[in-house]
């Protein structure tokens, strides 16, 4: 009883000063390790040893059981680590805007900078982005708004992945080849980072839908490689005050800007006011393209995303970037808008 009394005490006052609970342990292991020491040393009879139980043996049993007890729990903890058991509740109890453990792990170099921090990253978690394409600029925007903890990610694409696309679409997969492509990035987004949710759409986005849709998310990011729907999404995109970023290829070059009429810049139609013929404007297939560059025009176009969601720095708003990769050169033009934009003129001041 006295030994049993000694410990508690230990415990409570350790607590109480905030002794950290190892340190608490190792100090009531002296004291069995003192008591051990008091019955084989004084003599069978001695008021101290027979105060603390008169005998070794009931203590020796006493902890080699707490010693076995120690080393099973390491056991099961290291094991749950190895096989990343502690992670599984972490992910069904995470809450929209609140994070586990292992999210604060992960988005540590995020919220370690100034202009991020944990409110911003909080703010990706709540962020809804519908990515429009899921071919040469959408796959590495896919890859990177996933891996910054973007909570909600759409994708809508009605393409199926091609042997032809793998050379640049580093998203997709060989053993994916004649998978729809939403599915595809779906697949990879969610073994980078299963704390995103990502909503497929396996079709073409037209007219019929696109107001609907657009209005679930918050920003767009267009990848597409056709006017036809470049125009729709800017349209819609403008009629629901939805900022869009926007991005282009063709051979060794890319550019992209950031439309929004909301905040005073111009929107795509008033730098682009018709298609272009099209001899003019070839696609990959037709012009070919330098497989790396969709991956650098792309993970711009993420970090314009980043900085929108989170406030962070200054958004190409009223400026588009025009990377040339052949020669090793980026440049930076001016847009204004256009008053007599059929789109977005209503919107200016």
């Amino acid at each position: 009883m006295l030994v049993l009394i000694l410990a508690g005490v230990i415990w409570g006052v350790g607590a109480a000063m905030g002794t950290p609970r190892p340190a608490r342990w190792i100090m009531i292991c002296l004291l069995l390790v003192m008591v051990i020491i008091v019955q084989l040393v004084f003599p069978e009879g001695h008021s101290l040893r027979a105060a603390t139980g008169g005998s070794a043996a009931p203590w020796f049993i006493f902890g080699g059981i707490g010693a076995l007890v120690f080393i099973y729990s390491r056991f099961i903890a290291r094991i749950r680590v190895q096989t990343g058991a502690d992670d599984a509740p972490a992910m069904v109890i995470s809450k929209q805007g609140s994070f586990s453990e292992t999210e604060l792990n992960r988005y540590a170099r995020h919220i370690a900078l100034r202009e991020v921090g944990g409110a911003g990253q909080k703010a990706l978690k709540n962020a809804k982005v519908l990515v429009i394409g899921a071919g040469g600029l959408g796959a590495p925007v896919l890859q990177y708004l996933a891996a910054a903890g973007v909570g909600t990610i759409g994708v809508i694409d009605d393409d199926t992945v091609e042997n032809t696309n793998l050379q640049r679409q580093v998203i997709h997969k060989d053993a994916n080849i004649g998978m729809p492509k939403v599915f595809s990035a779906q697949a990879e987004m969610v073994a980078q980072n299963p704390f995103v949710t990502v909503k497929p759409y396996h079709r073409r986005l037209d007219a019929s839908i696109a107001p609907e849709l657009i209005a679930e998310y918050d920003l767009v990011i267009d990848g597409c490689d056709n006017f036809d729907t470049r125009y729709l999404v800017n349209a819609t995109c403008v009629a629901g005050s939805v900022p869009l970023v926007s991005g282009a290829l063709s051979q060794w070059e890319g550019q992209l800007s950031v439309f929004d009429p909301a905040h005073g810049a111009p929107c795509y139609q008033c730098i682009f006011p018709h298609a272009p013929a099209a001899h003019l404007a070839p696609n990959c297939a037709e012009a070919g393209v330098i497989g790396p560059l969709p991956g650098v025009v792309g993970a711009m176009m993420a970090v314009e995303a980043v900085k929108i969601i989170t406030g962070a720095g200054t958004p190409l708003r009223g400026q588009m970037v025009i990377y040339d990769a052949l020669y090793a050169e980026s440049r930076s033009i001016k847009l204004t808008p256009r008053s007599d934009c059929p789109i977005c003129a209503h919107m200016q001041a």
